[in-house]
């Protein structure tokens, strides 16, 4: 079975739940969401997000809670090395560790952090310090390092920054990478080269490793450092390029996540709808619609 799926939202009055009903209107596999909002950190208490009943709907629809991923706020920068700020990111990143583990999840995607004006190597021996803590306190998580696009001092936009983390890791069962094509595409790697990148993400940190796909396509060419998400087969990747992903023989049995934008009727439009069950029909049926868009807005629009 292909495990795809989408980011859904978390919000009042049914959280988790209303998180796994929103992803099997999209007819998805599994699912990825925040445990509060992404850019603070303020956390509605673990005991009114519904987690039993979410479980057990995830259950009876062939829904694995440890294929659910939950992803890190971006406050969180282990990069940071001012100490007051970094034990503030890490402070809330052990709260995130606790929720996923709470909510019956193992994936943990983060943002590797940027090193602002610091020395690089530095900044990346911080974060492993802070991950290792994690990790070694906290059985049962795995930590998923986000490739990134290199914008400014972003840390992880090659394979060999996260390796570089990944090798001062001391319980490796803890620690994995979320590879997102729309990132590396923007870092440079050619996604029309498939099996190259692959067989240099093995060499480089090892398969193995590499537990979730974020399925984006870009609106950028190549080796842009810019991280514009488009929707998928929209974009400079393409859409052939994105199904050779999600069906290449050594990503089977992954776990691929769409965080495409939602569309639009205009650009001027406040109001915009989820494309994620259309996109994920394309997908399984790996046949590119040009119309994806206009199907979205009158689907919401019916």
């Amino acid at each position: 079975m292909l495990k795809i799926g989408s980011h859904v939202g978390m919000g009042s009055p049914n959280y988790y739940l209303g998180s796994v009903n929103e992803a099997l209107s999209y007819n998805a596999t599994t699912f990825m969401f925040y445990t509060g909002a992404p850019q603070n950190s303020i956390r509605t208490p673990l005991e009114k997000l519904k987690i039993l009943e979410a479980i057990d709907l995830m259950r009876s629809n062939n829904i694995n809670p440890q294929d659910v991923v939950v992803h890190a706020p971006y406050l969180i920068n282990l990069a940071n090395l001012n100490e007051e700020k970094s034990k503030v990111s890490f402070s809330l990143l052990l709260t995130e560790v606790n929720r996923t583990l709470a909510m019956g999840c193992r994936y943990l995607v983060l943002h590797p952090g940027a090193s602002m004006d610091y020395d690089r190597n530095e900044a990346m021996n911080q974060i492993a310090h802070y991950l290792n803590i994690a990790i070694n306190n906290n059985p049962g998580i795995t930590i998923l390092l986000e490739t990134m696009a290199g914008k400014g001092s972003e840390v992880g936009k090659t394979f060999e920054e996260i390796a570089y983390i990944i090798e001062r890791i001391e319980n490796k069962n803890g620690i994995g990478v979320c590879l997102d094509t729309c990132h590396i595409h923007d870092g440079g790697y050619d996604l029309g080269q498939i099996d190259e990148v692959l067989h240099h993400f093995d060499k480089v940190i090892g398969l193995d490793y590499l537990k979730v796909i974020h399925v984006n396509d870009s609106k950028n060419t190549i080796a842009a450092h810019k991280d514009r998400h488009e929707n998928f087969g929209f974009g400079y990747i393409g859409f052939d390029k994105l199904i050779n992903v999600i069906y290449h023989p050594l990503l089977e049995g992954k776990i691929f996540i769409l965080e495409t934008p939602w569309v639009k009727q205009n650009e001027k439009d406040k109001i915009s709808y989820p494309p994620y069950k259309f996109e994920i029909e394309t997908i399984r049926n790996k046949t590119f619609d040009p119309e994806l868009k206009e199907k979205v807005i009158k689907n919401y629009l019916k």
